[in-house]
């Protein structure tokens, strides 16, 4: 399997975009940020998490992402004058130091490769007494739809079990979490669970984003013969929890990490 693409903004969206977009709410909430405040957005992706800090009446949000195809989309979402948009790596921020308020980052830290780097990054550009914050899916227990992918894959090719990431991704969960933010030298961290209903209309609405190419999964499945794939759609539809009106009723769950500078 090739490496798992993050470009395409309308692909992400339904395959995990739409169900972001809540726990981007909630983390924001929970921050309770006041108005006027600058943030930083690492990781930003197509912008969720930038529309629901723009929620708060912020002074400025400043989106930073590796992907152009992201960017170009955050632009178009989110675009105005109090948002900006950079391309940059989590692990080397181009920013100065102590520049922001609020520094945060959605279903990102996860996969930078040397994530201390990216929290140490995060902490040399919060400015003193500010806040930096995070989250990430519970990729083990916590995400059913990806859940139920992968015990289903595996079933037909155990070699798939190597790209699940519940077993690659070891820092989606509160302890991790809260041992990397401690080790960066942020005060009072804390963790919490933000869980949210991913209700599928059908089996189509469910396995189509996973043929969009965006992410491990869908990855995977791109790389299957064709009667392999069907072997796994036909697996996973009578797998999946379905309602008498073919409604699909899963849940979400991320981990989110807060902490402040000294």
């Amino acid at each position: 399997m090739g490496h798992e693409v993050w470009e395409v903004g309308a692909a992400y969206e339904a395959y995990v975009g739409r169900w972001s977009r809540p726990v981007a709410r909630e983390f924001v909430g929970w921050l309770a940020v006041p108005a006027g405040r600058s943030w930083l957005d690492v990781g930003c992706g197509p912008g969720a998490l930038t529309t629901a800090a723009l929620g708060t009446g912020p002074a400025r949000v400043t989106g930073i992402d590796r992907s152009p195809g992201f960017l170009a989309d955050a632009r178009s979402r989110v675009g105005g004058p109090r948002t900006g948009f950079a391309a940059g790596d989590a692990r080397a921020l181009p920013l100065r130091d102590g520049l922001f308020d609020v520094v945060v980052s959605g279903l990102a830290v996860n996969f930078v490769p040397e994530p201390q780097r990216a929290a140490a990054e995060f902490a040399r550009v919060t400015a003193p007494g500010g806040v930096a914050a995070a989250y990430v899916w519970d990729y083990g227990e916590g995400m059913a739809m990806m859940r139920h992918f992968w015990d289903a894959a595996a079933v037909l090719d155990p070699a798939a079990a190597s790209y699940d990431e519940g077993r690659r991704f070891t820092l989606c969960a509160p302890g991790p979490l809260a041992q990397l933010w401690a080790g960066a030298g942020f005060a009072e961290v804390a963790t919490r669970p933000i869980e949210v209903p991913t209700v599928f209309a059908d089996f189509t609405d469910y396995w189509q984003p996973f043929l969009g190419g965006q992410g491990t999964a869908p990855g995977y499945v791109a790389s299957l013969p064709e009667q392999q794939r069907s072997a796994l759609r036909e697996l996973l539809r009578s797998r999946l929890p379905a309602e008498p009106d073919g409604t699909i009723r899963l849940t979400a769950r991320a981990w989110a990490v807060r902490g402040t500078t000294r």
